[in-house]
């Protein structure tokens, strides 16, 4: 079978998720990483500059997008603006409800639920996941403790697909969009042979696959299909009805933003129905900005969905002396990533798929929350222009501008 699945994940790591940490080489945010004890601590926000805010999403052609929307919310003040079209043959306008692929943001879910487990005394984050899910890895594989899946501490070896079968045109990307997976068939694409890329929990690298072992823990323990034991624990008591896991349903359902892929000659394609099973476990959610934004708010609040002890680890980046794969400082927690932009400190999370491009911030005491989703026409680095020009319209005064 042709995959589509690992040059995604590649991109996602490479550039997606590092869009707003790249923010400290560009002239309109300045970005440094903070630490977790600094971060935690409330901050001084300014007041929302809502001609910013617009302005920061209005701009669909630098990059190419359909569409654009933004939720900010928190003490300091509170805005939605949406631009573009849900739907380009309908000309139907964006809503706060309508559904979108959120990608990668399906992780902090995933960590979430561990986390209770752990809460629960049912996981212990420091056994290894071989304990868990005997014969699943190869056996020349180190041993890789559950916290260091969820904080990509793993030091996994790269999947191993040969280059002839990698999908890169926007044609090829289509032609496979209906190609099924299973968790298995992903695992399976690890080396049997290869060593470790390094020892586990000396360096930091972003990969899917750490939390596709994650979400098979999840099954393991609790006996049911991951995204229906996330439903249970954390999508019905929160009230999230909009947010669910397809599986192999490559539609979204109900009213929804529809994501475009521009082909080679330049022409756009609706790429909204896709299956999503090469994204099982780290890729694949379904969700609103409404349903995000009240996600992370119950999440930050201690007792809401974790223990305070518990919920501070996530709040906490590896040692000192680990860092990413390149020499950066480690960016990840467990199930979040940080970035400090204009001097305040978010922690949340980046995703995305084919059409889509979405994150979840939010300072550590919810004092300022945004979560925004964009509908890019290509899959490059040009999507880092709107990412940094929301973060700069959500975290700089206007004064300063």
């Amino acid at each position: 079978m042709t995959s589509t699945f690992l040059s995604r994940r590649a991109f996602v790591g490479a550039a997606l998720t590092a869009a707003l940490l790249t923010s400290a080489a560009s002239p309109v945010a300045s970005a440094a990483i903070p630490s977790p004890t600094a971060s935690s601590a409330s901050v001084p926000l300014p007041p929302l500059d809502t001609a910013a805010l617009r302005a920061a999403i209005s701009d669909l052609d630098h990059p190419q997008a359909t569409a654009a929307q933004l939720l900010v919310s928190g003490k300091a003040g509170q805005w939605y603006g949406a631009t573009g079209v849900a739907d380009r043959r309908t000309g139907a306008p964006v809503g706060q409800d309508d559904a979108l692929r959120a990608g990668s943001i399906t992780k902090v879910f995933v960590a979430t639920a561990v986390l209770q487990l752990s809460a629960e005394g049912r996981v212990d984050l420091d056994k290894p996941i071989q304990d868990y899910l005997p014969g699943l890895l190869p056996d020349g594989y180190d041993p890789i403790k559950v916290s260091q899946l969820l904080n990509h501490t793993s030091g996994l070896p790269d999947e191993d697909i040969p280059d002839s079968e990698r999908a890169d045109t926007p044609e090829q990307i289509l032609e496979h969009r209906y190609d099924q997976w299973t968790p298995m068939q992903l695992v399976a694409t690890l080396p049997e042979e290869a060593p470790m890329k390094f020892a586990p929990g000396t360096k930091q690298e972003y990969r899917g696959m750490n939390y596709v072992l994650a979400a098979m823990l999840l099954e393991k323990v609790t006996g049911k299909p991951y995204g229906r034991a996330i439903g249970d624990r954390i999508l019905r008591p929160l009230g999230l009805c909009r947010t669910s896991f397809p599986g192999d349903d490559p539609k979204i359902h109900g009213r929804h933003v529809h994501g475009y892929l521009a082909m080679s000659d330049g022409t756009l394609q609706d790429v909204t129905e896709y299956n999503q099973s090469e994204a099982w476990g780290e890729g694949e959610i379904i969700s609103t900005t409404r349903d995000l934004d009240r996600f992370i708010t119950a999440l930050f609040t201690p007792g809401k969905v974790l223990p305070r002890t518990t919920l501070d680890k996530m709040f906490e980046l590896p040692a000192p002396e680990v860092r990413m794969v390149d020499g950066s400082p480690a960016r990840y927690s467990v199930g979040l990533q940080t970035v400090t932009v204009n001097g305040v400190p978010l922690w949340g999370k980046t995703g995305e798929r084919y059409g889509y491009n979405s994150a979840v911030m939010a300072t550590r005491d919810l004092g300022r929350r945004a979560v925004y989703s964009w509908t890019p026409t290509h899959r490059d680095a040009s999507q880092v222009q709107m990412a940094l020009r929301i973060a700069d319209a959500v975290t700089k005064p206007a004064a300063s501008r």
